[in-house]
């Protein structure tokens, strides 16, 4: 009895959770070759069938688990018992199967044959952790349906849990010649490391928590370090601590009040003058450029399929039966030219929204803003906030303010109060931004 007490006394303490540190990404280019691009390909393609199978798995457990009456008893539960509305599901999910513990057992089964050449155990339980993820928005209702991945679209990530085995980082010691590789099933890609850069040089300097390898389309054919499909390779280093911080940007003192709107923000500091100004201005003439790419994809899959259109150009119904859409060559070509586009904007938006977040820090620590549904927004002004991305920029300024020890205060709007809605502004801000606001 005393060696089964202690056998699991120690496997109590192996389940216990290590304390959760802070983490931030460093991202650096890899060097491949030819013979090595194709194997990464292999490796992506054989990770995108795995995923689908343990997501298609998910989904029938999903789908069983809602199906039954102890579902539909569970739901009834008034939301004031949270214990027992909790213990309900959780028993729900442990009974068909439905937890993350249970999907890793499940890829187990599904990692065979040729795929087992390709995907590590743990990356298959990493592949099963991010199938879970997406299941359980579903399950949760923050989303209608899971995405499963296409050919067409391939797979363009994959990451460990750690960086002692398979998919790894190893960097080489000083005198050894400072060099970093990422080694995976026998082929190590050397990576680009510039160590005049501060950023890179601070984030080298922790430890690597685990590496996730990313395929990208190039910029164009001639890109350095593209292969013969038009792709780079990426890797990112997940470390452990906080990110550099260039002197540039500088943190100021004091109170911030924002408002942002779907397509402008407007900002009150206490000391000095108020702003209002278009948010991302500058992405306005890549969105007519996509616009024009829409509106020619149209055009060309009107010419390639004249039978799925009436007399008055609308595509014709036919009840539950799809339709089948030729795809001429330069509907694909102009595709391709759009979805580069696409992802060039979404680049150019997340450095705006980057340059923005230091442009507000430098006004004060603690920023207030009025609480807001963005999923509101969305359905309200969808093409306006598809292109700026207000939440997206309130995410990253709130992870910004709150690695530089400020705070980011989201105060809910009330019509009741008699004092303004900026009832935490000064008089004098309040008049500088009445002032700003009459001179526009």
């Amino acid at each position: 009895m005393p060696k089964k007490r202690q056998g699991q006394r120690k496997k109590k303490e192996r389940q216990e959770k290590r304390p959760a540190t802070p983490t931030f990404l460093l991202e650096l280019p890899l060097m491949v070759g030819p013979g090595q691009a194709a194997r990464l390909r292999a490796h992506l393609e054989a990770a995108r069938q795995l995923y689908n199978a343990i997501l298609s798995q998910g989904q029938k457990r999903l789908r069983r688990m809602r199906a039954a009456p102890a579902w539909h008893v569970a739901r009834t539960i008034p939301r004031t018992q949270k214990a027992e509305r909790s213990a309900a599901f959780s028993a729900l999910r442990k009974t068909y199967g439905f937890t993350e513990a249970a999907l890793h057992e499940a890829v187990k089964r599904l990692r065979v044959g040729w795929i087992a050449e390709h995907i590590e155990a743990v990356l298959a339980q990493t592949l099963a952790t991010r199938a879970y993820r997406a299941l359980n928005r579903v399950c949760l209702g923050k989303a209608k349906r899971v995405r499963f991945k296409s050919r067409g679209r391939g797979f363009s990530s994959l990451e460990n849990k750690r960086n002692d085995t398979s998919l790894r980082f190893v960097l080489q010691l000083p005198e050894e010649g400072n060099a970093g590789s990422l080694l995976w099933n026998g082929d190590q890609l050397p990576s680009l490391i510039d160590w005049k850069d501060e950023v890179v040089t601070h984030g080298l300097r922790h430890r690597i928590k685990y590496a996730r390898l990313i395929q990208r389309p190039a910029s164009s054919p001639r890109a350095a370090g593209a292969d013969r499909e038009r792709d780079r390779y990426f890797v990112q280093l997940a470390l452990e601590g906080k990110p550099h911080r260039k002197k540039k940007h500088a943190v100021g003192t004091g109170i911030v009040g924002g408002d942002l709107g779907p397509s402008t923000l407007a900002l009150v500091p206490q000391e000095g003058e108020a702003s209002l100004e278009v948010f991302c201005a500058e992405l306005a003439p890549e969105a007519c450029a996509i616009r024009r790419l829409q509106r020619q994809m149209e055009r060309q899959r009107r010419a390639a399929n004249p039978e799925h259109y009436d007399e008055k150009g609308r595509i014709k119904k036919q009840g539950k039966k799809k339709l089948r859409w030729k795809q001429s060559k330069r509907y694909q070509i102009t595709r391709r030219r759009k979805a580069t586009r696409e992802r060039k904007l979404a680049a150019h938006r997340k450095s705006l929204h980057g340059r923005k977040v230091h442009e507000v820090q430098k006004l004060g620590t603690t920023i207030i803003i009025e609480k807001i549904s963005y999923k509101a927004w969305q359905r309200q002004f969808g093409k306006s906030v598809g292109l700026r991305a207000p939440g997206m920029f309130v995410e990253l300024l709130r992870r910004t303010v709150a690695s530089t020890g400020g705070t980011l205060v989201a105060r809910p709007h009330t019509h009741e109060c008699i004092e303004p809605v900026v009832s935490w502004l000064w008089q004098e801000a309040q008049e500088a931004a009445f002032a700003a606001l009459a001179s526009l």
